[in-house]
């Protein structure tokens, strides 16, 4: 390989190493940022599904439409991806479990909603009824958003075209880990709600200390009706759930995103001190055979 080839080559690493770095410090900031937002809604979601937690076991919400369960198979299904790459194999997980829920059921039976660019190309591509897509490059959520998907989902639900309702996202676990998790939201069960009060809480780090629920009465009054409470309720708290899955997915791509940058730019530098390697030894042997051939030469012309 010529000397120029291997200088060109090594200029070209150092400024994607530049680029990586940059990168990488943009993810780290943005990163920190969504973190906090995230674990500052974990109490407030965890408080607020709660309740539902302890009225999911009453007769009223056991025969209210939106906590009954159905035998039907046709399913809607919220699939949380990014906008963007470069996050290692953080979208390709979501979508790997999206599949994993998807197998067995025919695609005239399943609906996306699909938040994220990566998530709605892959299901749209392989012939899925993509019912509505959102971009998902803002960093700021918003929460009339989720209520607005939320109020279309439960109108679906209850007039026949869902019989299910699930979420498929990136679970924020820490700044290395980050686990593609499905979530049912409709309908609401003790079971479901539950899963998504655990999965809120973190195992190590500053908010790791709350891990239970706050107490409250078992039993309650309500009024001016139970089926009208809870008609409004259970979509309330089922968009503060997927609020909080959205947030979650963008801690976990900020993350994601800054690990890969990180890994990249540690790759740009053992590369190119490789080909710094490579472009001395080429260069001694070029100024080797230079010298020997001035000295052979001499010497031809002494003899």
């Amino acid at each position: 390989m010529a000397l120029k080839d291997i200088k060109g080559k090594i200029q070209a690493t150092k400024r994607m190493h530049t680029v990586t770095r940059a990168m990488e410090a943009v993810s780290a900031v943005k990163m920190r940022k969504t973190q906090a937002t995230a674990f500052a809604g974990r109490t407030y979601a965890r408080a607020a599904l709660s309740v539902l937690s302890r009225l999911a076991g009453t007769r009223h919400m056991k025969e209210h439409p939106l906590g009954a369960d159905r035998e039907g198979n046709k399913l809607a299904l919220i699939v949380i991806t990014s906008d963007k790459g470069l996050a290692g194999a953080l979208n390709s997980g979501v979508i790997k479990r999206a599949v994993e829920a998807l197998e067995g059921r025919a695609k005239e039976d399943v609906t996306i909603y699909a938040i994220g660019k990566k998530g709605e190309d892959f299901f749209r591509r392989r012939g899925y009824v993509i019912e509505r897509a959102v971009e998902n490059k803002r960093d700021d959520v918003e929460v009339s958003l989720m209520e607005e998907l939320v109020e279309e989902l439960t109108a679906g639900f209850l007039s026949g075209r869902h019989d299910k309702v699930s979420a498929v996202y990136s679970n924020f676990k820490s700044t290395f880990e980050q686990i593609p998790t499905m979530r049912r939201l409709l309908p609401l069960s003790l079971s479901a709600l539950q899963e998504i009060v655990e999965g809120i809480t973190p195992e190590k780090g500053k908010w790791a200390g709350e891990t239970g629920v706050p107490s409250a009465p078992k039993t309650y009054e309500v009024e001016p009706s139970a089926d009208e409470v809870l008609s409004i309720l259970i979509p309330r708290l089922a968009a503060i759930a997927l609020y909080h899955m959205l947030l979650e997915s963008k801690a976990s791509e900020h993350s994601a995103r800054m690990v890969a940058m990180k890994n990249a730019s540690d790759k740009s530098k053992e590369v190119t001190r490789d080909l710094t390697r490579v472009y001395n030894k080429v260069r001694q042997a070029a100024i080797t055979r230079e010298v020997s051939e001035i000295v052979g030469g001499r010497e031809a012309l002494a003899s």
